[in-house]
């Protein structure tokens, strides 16, 4: 009966991890990059430990998987600690926020809204008690001045040298660094700036067709989103439409005035390791600059020296920062984005958003 059950609980966590009945006998190296993360996420929730930590567990989920973790987490009887760039997922999941903020690391009960409202009260505080102290104190240090001299006051000036030598002054908070760009713009006076007819496309060149007889039009001030499961095609449609891809059959017609951007999954491999972030920049075109790439990189967070270190250290986040940045260099008409957020901090996620919604 234990067997039983068990073989039960491991079917429906794979099952609601995204696999197929069919899938249970296969062996597991013959499974993408994405599904190895979900097998090792099945292969934690399996073993039922009373703690777990987890560490971007969204991350090469689909919609519908990410449902079903936020559903699992919410009925688990245990602890987790959960580290996600996904503020909504995390929301609907957590407790307490455990913060790093100003060096500091704070635990709170509530959500990542009570979080951050309650930074932005204390630091607004913090602020007035500064600017009121500081006022206090130059008149402190305008009554030591004036009466320094006057034998008959002397012993209320001593106090008030005193009382200021006792107490530090508040120093002022240093501006917080946040991403904050937005994506230069390339005119399109056209009506339909990209049309896709017939595509039809696999990896093997013969069928299956990964991707068949597909047809799509994008028009002016169209912003379009594609779902669907890992594995169906997202990232190869996409690679398609940038040309990256050539399809075995089908059109792709672009408007002359077509000046694309391309964030792509697979881009992290183009960066050239043994480059630094200003020279990666540099490269994306003959028109940038030093000054420019400065400027870009000053942008994303990589301000003087930061801007010298070399892509082979990056994280993945300070990668997908730097690949952001190279869309920076070229105005642009249509942007492509595949999972841009991966690997982006929740408040570079929220800058990101504002320059597309821009």
């Amino acid at each position: 009966a234990d067997q039983k059950y068990e073989t039960w609980r491991a079917e429906k966590i794979l099952l609601g991890l995204g696999f197929t009945k069919a899938d249970f006998n296969r062996p597991p190296a013959e499974f993408s990059g994405g599904f190895q993360v979900r097998l090792n996420l099945a292969k934690l929730l399996i073993a039922a430990p009373n703690l777990l930590l987890l560490d971007e567990p969204t991350n090469y989920l689909d919609i519908t998987s990410i449902r079903w973790l936020a559903r699992f987490l919410q009925s688990w009887p245990h602890e987790f600690i959960l580290i996600t760039h996904d503020r909504n997922f995390m929301d609907q999941v957590i407790t307490h926020t455990l913060g790093i903020h100003r060096q500091k690391i704070r635990k709170m009960a509530g959500n990542t809204a009570k979080y951050y409202a309650q930074l932005a009260k204390e630091e607004e505080i913090y602020e007035k008690t500064r600017i009121n102290e500081e006022r206090k104190r130059q008149e402190i240090e305008r009554f030591i001045n004036r009466f320094r001299y006057k034998a008959t006051l002397s012993s209320r000036v001593q106090s008030r040298v005193k009382m200021l030598a006792k107490k530090e002054p508040l120093a002022k908070l240093a501006p917080l660094e946040e991403l904050e760009f937005s994506f230069p713009e390339a005119t399109m006076p056209g009506k339909i700036i990209l049309q896709a007819q017939g595509l039809t496309f696999s990896y093997t060149g013969k069928p299956p067709y990964l991707i068949k007889d597909f047809n799509l039009t994008v028009e002016k001030n169209d912003r379009i989103g594609i779902i669907g499961k890992n594995g169906k095609g997202k990232t190869t449609l996409l690679r398609l439409l940038a040309g990256d891809l050539l399809p075995q059959q089908g059109t792709i017609t672009r408007h002359p005035e077509l000046k694309m951007g391309y964030f792509g999954q697979t881009n992290n491999e183009r960066l050239d390791q043994e480059k630094t972030i200003l020279e990666e920049l540099i490269s994306t075109s003959p028109d940038c600059t030093l000054q420019q790439a400065r400027k870009i990189s000053g942008a994303f967070m990589f301000s003087g020296d930061q801007a010298l270190k070399k892509i082979r250290v990056l994280s993945g986040g300070e990668k997908s920062r730097v690949l952001l940045g190279k869309l920076l260099v070229n105005p642009s008409n249509l942007l492509l984005l595949d999972e841009p957020t991966n690997h982006l901090d929740m408040e570079s996620g929220d800058s990101l958003l504002e320059a597309l919604d821009a």
